[in-house]
């Protein structure tokens, strides 16, 4: 697979195709955060389509979390987070990305050595494998699933190079590929890598954590009315007209409340740019950090007990606005076993 094979290009209409309706200010956290029409899907289509050029608007194409909030709501079915992962590829590649580079070449040339996977996988993001003891929970629940081997291949380079727009050589993808072909189920923490496993593996069965854990049974009884359940945006709007049904099923299971607006888009918890994730600029920390903003106004007018996260990184930002008990979705059961 060239560079072609894995660019962006995940759906027709581009920037091109932007009405200017503004439907997309309504669920991005970039808008809410800055009131910079500059920085959102409309300003950066707007922009192009009366002769910006890349490099003028930067700064917008790097503010965007990527949390696709902007997809489900689009009349004119824009595929906006491909359209920013375009536009990213376009722009002046910072040092860390090029640091990121060497180390998928390196990944690349390793020798592939067969892993005792069994049947199904779980890819853990970063915030997973900083919290080894959640991750251990969530392979229980699994029923038997493993993780990638600590120092082995779990495409955690990839999936920041699909953050940064940069190009996955034929090679490094292959060598991440070949083991997953075959398997049974595949279970993927970070939402903008299961968008594009979808694309690489059409044949397998590929699900978000979140989904893979409320489908248990246990998880299920131990979530109840007084709760906010809170979806990880980026996975539920891969596959949102799918997912809709499925929590609302959970919400009406449960008795949960999810964090989802009137037109069921999934409002993200944090919203952290490029700059942030590829740790080149520094969170903002207290009141005005972004996740704050987030996660306070997911939370005005509430009336819950808990905080249930699918993801780590949403159990920390709501950790720091609220003293209700935050609890990750893999820690939910006592013992941690279906």
């Amino acid at each position: 697979m060239s560079d072609a094979a894995t660019s962006t290009s995940l759906a027709p209409k581009d920037y091109l195709s932007c009405s200017g309706c503004g439907l997309c200010l309504l669920v991005c956290p970039v808008w809410r955060r800055s009131r910079d029409l500059g920085l959102t899907p409309l300003g950066r289509a707007k922009a192009l389509q009366h002769g910006a050029a890349v490099a003028d608007i930067a700064a917008s194409i790097q503010s965007c979390t990527l949390c696709a909030a902007c997809e489900p709501v689009c009349p004119e079915e824009i595929g906006l987070v491909a359209m920013t992962l375009r536009l990213r590829r376009q722009l002046a590649q910072p040092a860390a990305v090029q640091s990121l580079r060497v180390r998928m070449n390196e990944r690349a040339a390793r020798p592939f050595v067969p892993q005792p996977w069994g049947a199904a996988v779980l890819l853990p993001d970063r915030g997973l494998r900083e919290h080894p003891g959640t991750l251990a929970r969530a392979l229980v629940l699994l029923g038997g699933a493993r993780n990638c081997p600590i120092g082995e291949d779990d495409g955690s380079d990839i999936a920041l190079a699909l953050e940064a727009g940069t190009a996955v050589s034929t090679q490094r993808l292959e060598r991440f590929l070949r083991p997953l072909r075959g398997l049974k189920k595949i279970v993927a923490a970070d939402g903008l890598l299961l968008r594009y496993l979808h694309r690489w593996l059409p044949r397998s069965k590929i699900v978000s954590l979140g989904e893979a854990l409320s489908g248990v049974t246990a998880v299920r009884h131990a979530l109840g009315a007084g709760d906010l359940y809170v979806i990880e945006p980026r996975a539920y709007h891969v596959d949102y007209q799918r997912l809709v049904k499925y929590y609302d099923v959970l919400r009406s299971a449960t008795g949960c409340t999810l964090n989802l607006d009137l037109q069921r888009v999934a409002i993200p918890a944090t919203a952290r740019s490029l700059p942030q994730r590829l740790e080149l600029e520094a969170g903002v920390d207290g009141a005005d950090a972004d996740n704050t903003i987030q996660a306070r106004w997911i939370l005005q007018g509430r009336k819950i007990t808990r905080l249930v996260v699918e993801g780590v990184e949403d159990g920390v930002a709501f950790q720091r606005v609220s003293k209700l008990p935050v609890v990750h979705l893999a820690d939910l059961t006592d013992d941690g076993t279906s």
